[in-house]
């Protein structure tokens, strides 16, 4: 995650207390996280897969100690690492090959390398790093046993691209001279295809050498890229291969690094800028699933429950509720990376925002951070879909991140404005309105259920003319296209397709007229494409959300186009996004909207972000809240005994007559909440640690609305059992 390579302390560790027996039989790989320390009982987290961070070894502590510390505690171990920094001091020090790479960093135009830690630069990958990564790192990680191995963030920063080497791979790549980017937008265009080609390529390279070496050894390697959203990468101006990545035969799928640190970057709408984490989220998580569902891959959600910066705790767990909720209004998603390094959130002090005090995570939060995470294991892939229309669409492309910085002709995109544009007037509508990856649009499944799209090349570009073909003819077969933009932006003119090789056009969106037979020329104009329409609006997307007030116009497009034109029924505006997930209900109530109504759920429902699991005759969420419920009305197996929500991951559950026993285990230090569906109010309940030893401190209430026995003890990773009797 950006800003942070988090190294623990070494702990000396004796394994022999807590070892447990690997299990045989395969676990799901549904859940993860990743850690750079060995396994210690306080991160016993109890996911299905440990990610070990890093493939150094330690003193006193291999590598693959490191990984067997895992295995031993019954974990699946994958592999993660940086493909654009890292801990790779042998190799930027001169001890791997005898020659110092340090000058392999991003430089910018003042001559400044961008580090991201001590001897540890951003790199501009060439062939000795791309051989360092082959033979130093993944082989070594092949060898230990390892099949899963994720490369994390492919990053070139948009401000960079000023080194020696740099410039070598510039006249490689394109036949001539470099030339600076911050002298023309041209210049800036060209240098962000070649950072963008350069991780393509490193990534194809690596993937390939992983999948060939494994495959000597008769293992089936799978590769994974750990990387922030297309929306993200653009807010921060950074370049990375993103979707690209899709058409690579060596990428496995990937996970979507989106967290309180990505979403809560600040926006503009109505006219206001500050941050809103959830809207922010839900359109993170929403490009990832366009860059990766036409293709079939897997892609793991992350979340985080702190981030990168001290703040206080209701900051934290505010925050990881939104991002949290976001990214379960994806019902086609059910595969997660639970928190990066527990390490981090379980054994290291933070210090409180406006404040000196270190303290580490109250046992309150730890409690619901755990049920939301063991909620992640049985959370289902889901058919529904999220509340509202859902066949509104807005085009993205890689080219967002080609157009950021620097400044150019004084053309400005305050925010990533362009973007928020066309989305938030929508999602504080309560539309939930899902992006479309131009690169994806040769896969049907790219537009399947998109009945509107909305495309702006305001900052954004084509990256061919099959975009426009693929645009137009479906246009004909009956959808309609609201295109936004003034075509004024300095990168309309670049050295492109659409006017190179015979192609004279002086902004690529008249290629697309040109197919569509238009010829718009009025401010805003309306036209008769085959079976579809297409709208032009003579404004860049940011005037919508810039000023307050500015997105009518943008908005009762769009309602006409869906009421109208694809005769979709009504385009109903509300205050809210909700899902029904299995047993679960999940809810956003949206603020700035001009209904100011809380939502509510009937009970009895149990609230997963109270970490005592109350049972509720209702639940009221009001604007700028989001919540998770458990419907106890839509139990399965309503007549079977079962832990409904827990604070521990539920083990070796077995059901007898007038008796129900389970092992809970979870991370030591902290407290477990468990929720327990039963036939009758119990007359026995007996607690024993892993030693048989009897518990005595332990709650326990009986709620006859919902049949549910509460409990809460202290958790430990050997293992509580429960007994139950009635």
């Amino acid at each position: 995650m950006k800003n942070i390579l988090f190294l623990c302390c070494l702990i000396a560790l004796s394994f022999t207390g807590y070892a447990q027996k690997s299990s045989t039989a395969k676990l799901p790989e549904k859940t993860a996280f990743q850690t750079s320390s060995p396994w210690i009982p306080e991160i016993d987290v109890r996911s299905d897969i440990a990610i070990v961070y890093g493939a150094n070894d330690r003193p006193g502590l291999t590598f693959e100690q490191r990984v067997k510390s895992w295995r031993d505690h019954g974990y699946q171990v994958n592999f993660m690492t940086g493909i654009a920094w890292g801990d790779y001091k042998d190799y930027f020090l001169g001890k791997w090959d005898g020659k110092n790479h340090l000058g392999v960093g991003q430089v910018t135009m003042k001559g400044d390398t961008i580090f991201h830690g001590k001897d540890m630069p951003y790199i501009v990958p060439d062939k000795s790093f791309i051989e360092y990564m082959k033979t130093a790192v993944v082989k070594k990680v092949i060898n230990a046993g390892i099949t899963t191995i994720f490369l994390e963030e492919p990053e070139f920063w948009a401000r960079a691209g000023y080194s020696a080497g740099f410039k070598e791979q510039w006249q490689k790549y394109y036949g001539f001279p470099w030339k600076p980017q911050d002298a023309s937008a041209e210049n800036t265009y060209l240098s962000s295809k070649l950072k963008y080609h350069l991780y393509y390529e490193t990534i194809k390279e690596v993937s390939n050498y992983a999948k060939a070496y494994g495959k000597s050894k008769g293992l089936n390697i799978k590769v994974f890229i750990a990387t922030h959203s297309l929306v993200n990468y653009s807010s921060w101006q950074i370049v990375s291969p993103e979707a690209s990545l899709a058409s690579l035969p060596g990428i496995d799928g990937y996970i979507a690094q989106v967290w309180t640190g990505t979403s809560r970057e600040p926006t503009f709408f109505n006219g206001q800028r500050k941050e809103r984490v959830f809207e922010n989220a839900f359109l993170e998580y929403g490009s990832v699933v366009s860059m990766t569902a036409p293709t079939g891959r897997k892609v793991f959600f992350l979340t985080d429950p702190i981030e990168d910066w001290p703040r206080d705790w209701s900051d934290y767990k505010r925050n990881y509720q939104a991002t949290f909720t976001a990214k379960l209004l994806y019902p086609m998603v059910a595969d997660y990376e639970v928190m990066p390094w527990p390490e981090r959130i379980y054994t290291h002090p933070y210090k409180v925002a406006n404040s000196d005090t270190k303290v580490l995570i109250p046992q309150y939060y730890s409690t619901q951070m755990q049920i939301m995470v063991n909620a992640l294991n049985s959370m289902p892939a889901s058919a529904n879909r999220v509340s509202g229309v859902n066949g509104i669409g807005v085009l993205m492309s890689n080219t967002l991140m080609f157009q950021r910085f620097p400044t150019h002709n004084g053309f400005e995109d305050p925010q990533f404005s362009n973007f928020y544009g066309q989305t938030l007037p929508l999602i504080k509508r309560g539309v939930p309105v899902q992006t479309v990856h131009m690169e994806n649009l040769q896969y049907a499944a790219s537009l399947k259920n998109v009945k509107v799209l909305v495309v702006s090349y305001s900052n954004m570009k084509p990256v061919s003319a099959a975009v426009h073909t693929s645009l137009a003819n479906w246009v004909k077969q009956g959808g309609v296209l609201v295109y936004c933009g003034r075509d004024d932006d300095p990168y309309q003119s670049v050295m492109e397709w659409w006017n190179t090789k015979g192609n004279k056009f002086t902004a690529p969106s008249q290629h697309l007229f040109k197919l569509l037979n238009i010829n718009p020329t009025g401010d805003e104009q309306k036209f008769k494409v085959g079976k579809g329409t297409v709208y032009v609006l003579r404004q860049n997307p940011k005037e919508y959300v810039l000023q307050a007030g500015k997105d009518d116009n943008y908005i009762s497009t769009v309602k006409q186009a869906y009421e109208k034109d694809v005769k979709g029924g009504e385009l109903t505006f509300k205050n809210s996004l909700y899902l029904e997930r299995g047993p679960y209900d999940v809810v956003s109530v949206l603020d700035e909207n001009a209904d100011s109504k809380p939502y509510t759920i009937k009970g009895p429902v149990i609230d997963l972000f109270d970490p005592q699991l109350p049972v509720l005759a209702q639940k009221t969420v009001n604007p700028g809240e989001q919540s998770l419920l458990y419907v106890v009305g839509r139990v399965p197996n309503k007549k079977q005994p079962q832990v409904l929500a827990s604070a521990s991951r539920i083990y070796d559950e077995k059901s007898q007559t007038g008796s129900y026993s389970f092992v809970a285990k979870s991370p030591a230090k902290t407290l477990n909440s468990v929720r327990v569906l039963l036939p009758a109010q119990p007359k026995e309940t007996k607690v024993t640690d892993s030693a048989g030893q009897n518990i005595s401190d332990v709650k326990t209430s009986w709620d006859a609305s919902s049949n549910t026995l509460y409990m809460g003890f202290a958790n430990s990773p050997d293992g509580i059992r429960v007994d139950i009797k009635w």
